[in-house]
Formats: structure tokens, sequence, C-alpha cells
């Protein structure tokens, strides 16, 4: 099992380090670039929508419960929830499910690529297959998740607002004032952070798990699953060390 991983993460490095080398033609990575932003980005938007507002709903709900009976102001309500969202919910949340989304869209693309050899017929034509495939996606990852990190956390927030205020639960005055209570603005760098790294994360594993398929239609599902199970467990022990870097 150790000698296993040990393969895989050298093979990984390997393909890392060759895609981080020089573009053959500036143009076509341009354009590859901008179509993984629109795939990643644009392709995205209505499940990120969906999924933060119904978090910061609940968490909203579920805090209100918790508070019931008890002598915490209700503008806690507003805090805890804008705090949830920044340092966890918003960048966590939003990639697990981008990795189930996009990780598996790309380890399917790619994969599928290389079953069909077109792969090799571009390695022919001296193309760097690893830095054409895999570089516009990691940087069109690293630029687009951190917006969509960041629209998230404002719809949480906004989600956890239409919870509490419209039924009554808390008054407007005292959700903006809980938004307005001991903010301390490093979270947001923090949130930024978290995004980066989870973005590289889950595309670099999944354009990995892509371009060494081999075999037919079931290796290629097992990659794609593989592609999300992986950066999924990945992207919670990188929260884990970033949560312990950046508090501590």
């Amino acid at each position: 099992m150790i000698s296993g991983l040990l393969f895989h993460f050298g093979r990984y490095l390997i393909l890392i380090g060759t895609a981080l080398s020089k573009p053959e033609k500036y143009n076509m990575y341009w354009k590859e670039t901008i179509r993984q932003m629109h795939d990643i980005g644009i392709g995205s938007l209505v499940i990120v929508i969906l999924i933060s507002i119904f978090i910061g709903a609940v968490a909203a709900v579920q805090f209100a419960y918790q508070l019931n009976g008890t002598l915490v102001p209700t503008y806690y309500i507003g805090y805890v929830v804008r705090d949830m969202t920044i340092i966890e919910l918003a960048p966590t949340i939003t990639c697990l499910v981008l990795a189930g989304k996009v990780g598996s869209n790309m380890a399917a693309e790619i994969g599928g690529m290389r079953q069909k050899e077109h792969i090799d017929a571009m390695e022919v034509m001296g193309v760097n297959t690893a830095a054409y495939l895999v570089l516009p996606k990691i940087i069109a990852a690293v630029f687009v998740i951190p917006l969509l990190v960041a629209i998230a956390a404002f719809l949480s927030i906004m989600g956890g607002y239409i919870a509490s205020v419209l039924p009554d639960v808390i008054t407007h005055a005292d959700y903006i004032r809980g938004l307005r209570s001991f903010f301390v603005p490093y979270n947001i760098s923090m949130m930024f952070v978290k995004a980066l790294v989870f973005a590289y994360l889950l595309t670099s594993i999944s354009c990995y798990q892509g371009y060494y398929v081999n075999g037919g239609a079931i290796e290629l599902g097992k990659a794609s699953t593989n592609a999300v199970v992986i950066s999924n467990i990945m992207i919670l022990l990188s929260d884990y060390f970033i949560a312990i870097v950046m508090t501590s």
C-alpha cells in the first residue's frame, strides 16, 4: 500500500512538473484557459447558488433553535452565520461540491482522450500534452473558484437573512448588527487561501486520474470516482492543516 502511494505521488509530481513547463503557443493555451473558466465558473454557478442559500438558511434556523430559551442575544445569529460561512462553509462545502462536478468532468474528459488515443496523437505532433491538458485547467480553477467561493459566502449570508428575518425569528436591525459585530478581516484572507488550495487540489488530482487511465469504460468510471474521492479527502486534510496554521 505504501509503495503504491509513493508510486502515485511520484508520478503526480512528475505530471505537475511537466505541466508547468513553458507553453509552445500562448494563444492556444489562452483559448483553452478561457474555455475552462467558462465551464468551471458559469457551468457551476447554479449549483453554487442553490447550495449556498440553503446552507446559510439552515445554519440560521438551527442556531436560532439553539438560542431558544437562552440568555444569548438574538443578533448573534447574524454573527455566527457570517463567521461560519466565511471561515468554513463557503470554501469547504463549495469545493467539495465542485470536486464532484468539475473534478469528475475533468477526469472523464482527459481519460476519454487517453482511451481514444487523442493524447498519443498530440504527442506525436510534438505537443506537451501534460501542459496543454492540465495547466489551463489549473489556472482557470485558481482564478474562478475563489470567485465562486466569494459568491457562495455572500449568498449564504443572504440565505441566513431570508430564513431568520422574513419569518420574524429576528429583526432586520438585529441581523445586520450581528453581521457587523466582532468582524475580523483576517477571516476573509483565510477563506481565499482555502479556496486557492482547494481549487489546485481538486483540479490537479482530477487531471492526474484522467491522464493515466488504462483500459475501457470501467477503468474510466473508476478514475472519475477516484478523482472525486481523493480530491474530497485531500480538501478535508488541507482544510485541517490550514486551520491549524492560520489560527495558531
